[in-house]
C-alpha cells in the first residue's frame, strides 16, 4: 500500500535525516573512485566535495545535522586511509541495469562493480545502517540477488563475491554467490509482484519500519487520526470515539482475565494435586462439585501404519502421516474392512491429561 501511495498516487514522503547522510556519503564514496587514471583524489579533494554536495533536508535541529556531518567526515577519512594505498579501478560505478525477467523490465543501479583476478566480478554495495548485518541477512538479501543477476547479464562473467559494506565502520560484509534455486525463486519473486501491480493488489502489511509517512491511509493506523480529528461543539458521538473507550474497556477487562486465569489455573492445580494424594474421582463444595479424571488421547505409529497402507497403494491418500486424513481413509467404504481393523488394532495410547468438570449440587428435587 506504502508502494502504491507513493509511485501510483503520487503523494510525497517526508525528508529523513538518514536518507540525506545515506545519500551525501554514498554520492562522496563514488566520487573516490570515479576517475580516468590513477590516483584517486586526495583527502582534501573528497572532504571538498563532501561539503559542497551536503544534503541538509530532514535533520531535528542545526546541531543535530552539524553532529552528523563532523561524523561523516571522519567515516570518510577513515575510507581514504583504508582504500588509496591499493586504489584500483572498478568495473563500474552506479551502473543503471534493465534486467529483463520473462518480459519484466527491472530498473537498478548497481553502486560497485569490480573486476578480481579470477576474471570474475564482485558486487559492492554500500550501506549506512546502524548495526552490522548478520550472516542470515546477507545470504538472503534481495538486492544483492537482483545485482548478482543483472551483472552477469550484463558482462556475461560470473560474480564470485557479493559484499554490503558498512560504511559506519568500514567494514566489507561478503557472502557467496547466489545459487540457482535462489535466482529462480527470485525471478518468480518479481513476476509476482509485477502481476500484482496489474491487477491492482496492494494490501497493507506490517512490518519493522511502520508506520510510513502514509499512516492515515493505512487500516492499521488510520483511527488514531479520526479519533484525533477536531469536533464541532454540537455533534452525536462518532464511532471513532465508542471505538476508542471500548479499546482501554477491552485492554482492562483483558488485563482481568488475565489475572483470574492465572488464579484459576492455580486452583485447578490445587485440586488435581489433591484427588491425586487422596485417590479421589469427585470432591464437593457447599453448591459445587467437581469429577476428576484422566483423560487419554489416542494416536497412530507412522511405521506401522505405512507398513499397512503403503503395500496397498493407500499410503499417499493420507499424505504422509496425517491423522485427520488417517481418519477420512478409515471412514472410506473402498478401503476392505480386514485392512481398516489392522489399522485400528494399532492406536495406542499417545498421551494422557487431567480433566476436570465442573457441575451444581443437585437439589432435592432433582435427586427425587
Amino acid at each position: 500500500m506504502s508502494y502504491k501511495l507513493q509511485y501510483i498516487d503520487g503523494l510525497k514522503p517526508k525528508a529523513k535525516w538518514y536518507f540525506s547522510f545515506g545519500n551525501t556519503l554514498h554520492s562522496t564514496v563514488e566520487r573516490f573512485f570515479k576517475v580516468r587514471t590513477p590516483p584517486p583524489p586526495s583527502l582534501e579533494e573528497l572532504l571538498q566535495f563532501y561539503e559542497e554536495n551536503w544534503l541538509s533536508q530532514g535533520f531535528a535541529s542545526a546541531e543535530d545535522e552539524a553532529k552528523h556531518k563532523e561524523y561523516g567526515r571522519q567515516i570518510l577519512k577513515r575510507f581514504w586511509e583504508i582504500h588509496a594505498p591499493d586504489f584500483k579501478m572498478p568495473v563500474a560505478l552506479e551502473r543503471r541495469f534493465m534486467l529483463d525477467i520473462e518480459g519484466i523490465k527491472l530498473l537498478g543501479f548497481i553502486d560497485r562493480v569490480d573486476k578480481l583476478e579470477s576474471g570474475g566480478l564482485s558486487i559492492v554495495d554500500y550501506k549506512t545502517n546502524q548495526e552490522l548485518f548478520t550472516a542470515d541477512y546477507l545470504k538472503n538479501n534481495l538486492q544483492l540477488t537482483i545485482y548478482q543477476m543483472a551483472a552477469e547479464q550484463t558482462w556475461n562473467l560470473p560474480v564470485e563475491k557479493l559484499t554490503l559494506y558498512h560504511l559506519r565502520s568500514n567494514t566489507p560484509q561478503t557472502t557467496l554467490p547466489r545459487g540457482e534455486n535462489q535466482i529462480k525463486e527470485t525471478q518468480q519473486l518479481v513476476v509476482d509482484v509485477a502481476d500484482n501491480i496489474i491487477k491492482g493488489n496492494f494490501p497493507a502489511t506490517e512490518n519493522d519500519y511502520c508506520p510510513c509517512d502514509f499512516a492515515e491511509h493505512c487500516p492499521y493506523y488510520r483511527h488514531q487520526f479520526i479519533i484525533a480529528a477536531p469536533q464541532p461543539d454540537v455533534q452525536k458521538p462518532l464511532p471513532g470515539i465508542a471505538v476508542a473507550e471500548a479499546v482501554e474497556r477491552y485492554a482492562a477487562i483483558d488485563a482481568q482475565v488475565k489475572d483470574l486465569q492465572e488464579d484459576l489455573e492455580e486452583i485447578r492445580q490445587t485440586i488435581i494435586s489433591y484427588c491425586q494424594a487422596e485417590g479421589l474421582n469427585r470432591v464437593f463444595g457447599s453448591e459445587h462439585e467437581i469429577t476428576y479424571r484422566i483423560m487419554e488421547k489416542t494416536g497412530f505409529n507412522e511405521d506401522e501404519v505405512k507398513a499397512i497402507l503403503e503395500p496397498e497403494g493407500w499410503w499417499e491418500k493420507v499424505l504422509g502421516f496425517d491423522p485427520a486424513r488417517l481418519k477420512e481413509l478409515l471412514a472410506d467404504k473402498t478401503i476392505s474392512a480386514d485392512i481398516k481393523k489392522k489399522i485400528e488394532s494399532l492406536q495406542r495410547i499417545v498421551s494422557t491429561y487431567p480433566q476436570l468438570r465442573l457441575k451444581k449440587h443437585a437439589t432435592e428435587e432433582e435427586q427425587e
